[in-house]
């Protein structure tokens, strides 16, 4: 499929039948389409034998490109798929890529407190953070600081709609003081020494796709993938446990469920389960500072989201 690499994405899509196309998701970032044999117009999110006939269209949302580098994230998903990690890249678009079929469901609120998948999700996370990017030679720094700064020269400084933009003066500081509130949180972090390692970085539910008749979960969508704190990568799953469209911060994983999984985690990871509890408890404090980053680094995507997405969602609330 190589010579769609420079082809429109909707000069593409033209070519099928439109029977033969269905939205799985309206996400809130980007559309996900798929295209299936016309012999076979349903799909069956567990059935192994006929996920061949289907392919995943994801079309980029607007101006996501101020936000992404959509080459390197090509190169991620291609690395990835080496280890095994991720689904075959078919095909790259100016406008959007397609993508192998990963049968399974995606995480919800619910699931992904189920003993069977969350350990699954703790290995699999364990296995990419041990992944070796070698294009990056030594140079494998944080994308954090870099990925702040990146966002926040993005945030305009007037929003083109005036009630938008009233309404975001009310509630969120200036630039400059979250630069400098910015500054002094990863002033703090660094302390922690957390490793630099592969990260997903941006490991919500809807990114994790849990397959019962495999046994297996696959992470999906490697936009935002790069070199980063181990711990950011946990704790910004750990946030996504609160949903999005319905958000419940109560439902942000307890100490308990925390400690298991950063064990079974940490045993992965290292190879071996002699991982002692201050080994788990170190983790835990370093995960648990770190989701503040997370939530800072979503907070200011989502203020460039709110000028530029044509998605409708309230990206401010």
């Amino acid at each position: 499929m190589e010579h769609f690499q420079e082809e429109s994405l909707n000069e593409f899509l033209v070519e099928f039948l439109e029977e033969t196309l269905e939205l799985f998701t309206d996400g809130i970032t980007n559309k996900l389409v798929g295209c299936f044999n016309q012999n076979n117009n349903t799909v069956d999110d567990t059935a192994d034998d006929e996920t061949g006939d289907v392919v995943l269209i994801r079309v980029y949302g607007n101006k996501t490109d101020l936000l992404i580098d959509r080459k390197k994230e090509t190169e991620n998903i291609r690395l990835l798929h080496r280890y095994g990690y991720a689904p075959t890249l078919y095909a790259t678009f100016r406008n959007g890529l397609a993508y192998e079929f990963v049968p399974g469901v995606t995480l919800t609120p619910d699931s992904c407190r189920e003993e069977r998948v969350w350990r699954l999700v703790a290995k699999r996370m364990a296995q990419m953070h041990k992944v070796r990017d070698e294009s990056v030679g030594d140079c494998r720094q944080p994308m954090l600081p870099e990925k702040i700064d990146q966002f926040l020269k993005l945030v305009p400084q007037v929003f083109s709609d005036p009630a938008k933009h009233s309404r975001i003066s009310q509630i969120f500081p200036s630039t400059d003081d979250l630069r400098r509130d910015f500054n002094g949180l990863y002033d703090r972090l660094s302390q922690l020494n957390s490793p630099t390692v592969f990260c997903h970085n941006d490991l919500l539910l809807g990114n994790v796709i849990y397959c019962a008749d495999r046994d297996q979960v696959t992470f999906i969508d490697y936009e935002y993938a790069a070199y980063n704190h181990q711990a950011f990568d946990i704790g910004n799953h750990f946030t996504e446990f609160a949903g999005i469209d319905e958000i419940d911060y109560d439902r942000y994983p307890s100490k308990e469920f925390q400690l298991r999984w950063l064990r079974v985690y940490l045993e992965e990871f290292n190879g071996h389960e002699n991982c002692t509890d201050s080994d788990v408890q170190r983790l835990y404090v370093q995960v648990n500072q770190f989701a503040l980053a997370s939530h800072f680094l979503w907070a200011v995507w989502a203020l460039i989201q709110a000028e530029h997405s044509t998605i409708d969602f309230d990206f401010i609330q």
